[in-house]
């Protein structure tokens, strides 16, 4: 959910690290379980709703990973390490939503099968929160919420 906005660095922290200028997205971020076997999916939307305007946001449904294993050349700081990726048959996605409030938003999510057919729908009010790309000590960067469904399609 973290999108670099530039290299360098800013004002520091307390205990003298820099704060560089990476950003964050502002939007909502959709995580779905893997599905029933069978089950494809297709597509999302997120329509969210503050202060008197609603606006709806196509989502795309990557793939989702998790780390499969690591492997480091050695135990210090500056020694190379990789990480292998594979897919966890569930999926990820993110509705960009510029102007999104710290506050309550009347959030809709719709997600839908190969077949055109509803998995997922539910209307619920989340509140976005300030992330902290650089941790605590530095700038906010813009607000998130997070969404989730599970493998039968409920969403929370």
């Amino acid at each position: 959910m973290i999108a670099a906005a530039g290299c360098g660095s800013s004002v520091g922290t307390g205990d003298g690290r820099p704060c560089t200028e990476i950003g964050a997205r502002v939007g909502i971020g959709v995580q779905v379980a893997p599905p029933p076997a069978g089950t494809s999916l297709r597509e999302a939307a997120v329509e969210a709703c503050w202060e008197g305007s609603c606006r709806t946001v196509p989502v795309e449904l990557s793939p989702a990973t998790e780390v499969a294993e690591t492997t480091c050349t050695g135990e210090g700081p500056d020694d190379p390490c990789s990480a292998r990726l594979r897919e966890t048959g569930g999926y990820t996605g993110f509705a960009p939503m510029s102007g999104l409030p710290t506050g309550p938003v009347q959030v809709t999510l719709t997600v839908t099968d190969a077949d055109g057919e509803r998995f997922a729908h539910r209307t619920l009010e989340v509140t976005p929160e300030l992330v902290y790309p650089n941790g605590p000590d530095c700038e906010p960067g813009g607000p998130q919420a997070q969404l989730e469904v599970d493998e039968q399609g409920r969403v929370r």
